[in-house]
């Protein structure tokens, strides 16, 4: 079983427009509502695999109630942690050519006494997942020190740890020493601040991070592939994409397929490269199923193209 956290979830509402008019009326070609947040998504993906899941997920007012009711629907069990705010909710506009326009809510502020809640349902399901998988922005109320604190328990449960964010809450958290933290290409850049040109550039970060605490580093490209960057070396995944439809969610479409493939090795960066490739093809944030994966168009090297530049 893989067990996520999201401290933040949304609903996300996805318009598909012919071109973005900032001041027009804009009519839509197509629409999705959607569960959201890094965690959540992970579980969908999960699920779509044919996994079992258990989401973590603080929930409070109509869109909480709706959020839980579609996240059942997708075969995912649901661990709520009830709030006195309301779940936040999100839109997204995308157009033809793959550009998208996110409008992100702040979302509620969470008490000391909701955080801990959430803390204690990780350490109720923590010692029956073979991961626990973490990610997202923060709500209001929790400092960047939580997702240090979430590691840490984790760990004390037995638990092997998979993280997802970025800025101050990624710096903080590697003290813990995740197992595995996931940043893309910008947040590789953030956090070890300089700019990243090539991809060997982004080999070094990642080697910052797992030097400053992280146990393995799976570093997103986007269009250039991915890293995986452990003890046992580095490794690099590359799938070509015709056409991008949507990149929501296909970060953490990758990680699932990662964890899914027991999280690490040449085997689950292949998954990793497969899942990522496969989402972006999809509208929204809709999550691929195994029907929508193809293993034999990704190429797993420890030859890595370290004088590749890095997309803008």
């Amino acid at each position: 079983m893989i067990l996520t956290v999201t401290p933040n979830p949304s609903l996300d509402r996805t318009y598909e427009v012919p071109a973005l008019e900032r001041g027009g009326v804009l009519r839509a070609a197509g629409e999705r509502l959607d569960p959201g947040g890094k965690g959540v998504n992970v579980s969908r993906a999960v699920a779509a695999a044919g996994h079992r899941t258990v989401a973590v997920v603080p929930l409070g007012g109509a869109p909480g109630t709706l959020l839980a009711e579609l996240l059942a629907a997708q075969g995912i069990e649901v661990a709520p942690v009830p709030l006195k705010g309301h779940t936040r909710s999100n839109i997204a506009v995308a157009e033809p050519d793959g550009t998208l326009t996110k409008i992100n809510a702040p979302g509620p502020v969470l008490t000391p006494a909701e955080s801990e809640a959430i803390l204690s349902a990780v350490g109720r399901y923590s010692p029956t997942a073979t991961w626990v998988a973490c990610g997202g922005s923060l709500p209001r109320g929790l400092t960047p020190a939580w997702y240090a604190d979430l590691v840490t328990r984790a760990h004390g449960y037995g638990a092997r740890i998979a993280l997802d964010t970025s800025g101050p809450s990624l710096l903080a958290a590697l003290r813990g020493r995740p197992d595995v933290v996931k940043p893309n290409a910008e947040e590789l850049a953030e956090a070890v601040g300089r700019p990243l040109a090539t991809v060997g550039d982004a080999v070094k970060a990642a080697e910052e991070l797992r030097a400053a605490g992280a146990g393995t580093v799976l570093a997103s490209l986007g269009a250039d592939g991915q890293l995986l960057v452990s003890g046992a070396g580095v490794l690099y995944g590359y799938a070509a994409v015709d056409a991008v439809r949507s990149n929501v969610g296909a970060g953490d479409a990758s990680l699932a397929g990662f964890l899914t493939a027991g999280g690490e090795g040449p085997a689950a960066l292949a998954a990793a490269v497969a899942h990522g490739a496969a989402a972006v093809r999809l509208p929204g944030s809709e999550m691929p199923t195994p029907a929508d994966l193809d293993l034999s168009s990704v190429t797993v090297t420890a030859d890595v193209p370290l004088d590749r530049a890095l997309s803008e």
